[in-house]
């Protein structure tokens, strides 16, 4: 079902298990973001967002320079843009959060990641 310019499969399922598990790790780190700033009051709130934000960044960009990996390696499932759904869902498209999701789910890798939303 997947695509691979690779030539070494054993290489391609490393990538997408990396991905996978970037993937999840920016979905933790989103959460946490969300509940940190749902938890604190407005006076404690610049702290907080701050460094939660901070990782959150560092987390979409990390899994942002995995799935451009696969795009540029071709290793993709079913005509999949998984690019520009990783880019999306990292902007907030729940949508593209959830075909991401997918991907793994139909890697193989569905435990590293988290439902989207």
């Amino acid at each position: 079902m997947s695509s691979c310019s690779s030539g070494d499969p054993a290489q391609a399922k490393e990538w997408q298990r990396d991905y996978c598990t970037k993937l999840g790790s920016w979905q933790d780190a989103k959460h946490a973001t969300t509940a940190s700033v749902a938890d604190t009051d407005a006076s404690d709130g610049q702290n907080v967002q701050s460094s939660e934000f901070g990782h959150t960044e560092s987390a979409a960009h990390a899994v942002i320079d995995a799935s451009n990996r696969l795009d540029r390696e071709g290793i993709e499932h079913g005509g999949s843009h998984i690019l520009d759904d990783t880019v999306n869902a990292v902007g907030g498209d729940i949508g593209a959060e959830a075909r991401a999701v997918s991907y793994c789910d139909s890697s193989g890798f569905e435990t590293l990641v988290g439902s989207a939303g």
